[in-house]
């Protein structure tokens, strides 16, 4: 299948990432906190706490940091409690965008969103009201250049939904959540190293905002990405000034 082109969108939020290091640690402190309360602290049998953990091990968390927070989260020692809260509204020219939180203070979290949203020049929106635009899936993507033969017959074969080849020529392999781990250690396991793996929440449709409105959505994301309590933006814009 032929997709729209998000190669360079894509790689813009990375880069933002790699210039927020330091908040990372604290995401992934929560999502750690979050899925061991929620699921246990038995990696094993915790496919979400795997995840997470395979974050923190990738922004070099040291093991006993993590320990120490899956111990928090299952009541072996005391911590914070998180809850999840998701926020959706709409950003520049209508674009739909999601904002997942972790907080333990809802009445400072929503104000915090919702004053990004009417300061940058979005609108936050009910429950449901952009969510229906987006896809709970696994996403795992590859450069341009990749071979696409290799990576369809692997994915494929390993339980993957789609695999979908971009304008840009990346290529996404799409699952269903519960098999995301599966695929991706299939595809590691043939020798074909993903830039961006997760379980995400997938935009079906794109829009494309250049010049002026490409610059003020980038500006309301960052703003919104920058917030504490935020865990992770999804939105459907195509910016052209990413690329």
């Amino acid at each position: 299948m032929a997709g729209h082109s998000k190669w360079a969108n894509i790689q813009h939020r990375k880069g933002r990432q790699d210039e927020k290091r330091g908040k990372i640690w604290t995401r992934v402190i929560r999502e750690i906190m979050v899925a061991a309360r929620t699921g246990g602290g038995d990696l094993a049998a915790n496919p979400r706490l795997r995840l997470a953990v395979d974050k923190a091990k990738a922004a070099n968390m040291p093991a006993d940091t993590i320990k120490r927070n899956i111990d928090k989260a299952t009541g072996n020692l005391e911590g914070v409690q998180y809850e999840e809260i998701r926020y959706e509204g709409y950003g520049i020219g209508g674009a739909a965008i999601i904002v997942d939180t972790m907080t333990d203070n809802r009445v400072r979290t929503v104000a915090e969103v919702r004053h990004m949203f009417a300061k940058y020049g979005g609108n936050m929106g009910t429950e449901g009201s952009v969510a229906f635009q987006f896809k709970h899936c696994g996403q795992i993507l590859f450069a341009p250049g990749t071979d696409e033969d290799k990576v369809m017959e692997v994915a494929l074969e390993a339980g993957a939904d789609d695999v979908v080849t971009d304008d840009d020529g990346a290529i996404e392999v799409l699952t269903a959540p519960a098999e995301f781990e599966a695929v991706k250690n299939a595809l590691e396991a043939a020798g074909l190293k993903p830039e961006l793996a997760e379980v995400t929440m997938r935009a079906e449709n794109m829009i494309d905002l250049a010049g002026e409105d490409g610059v003020r959505m980038q500006k309301l994301l960052d703003m919104l990405e920058d917030l504490d309590d935020v865990q992770e933006v999804y939105h459907n814009a195509a910016i052209a000034e990413a690329y």
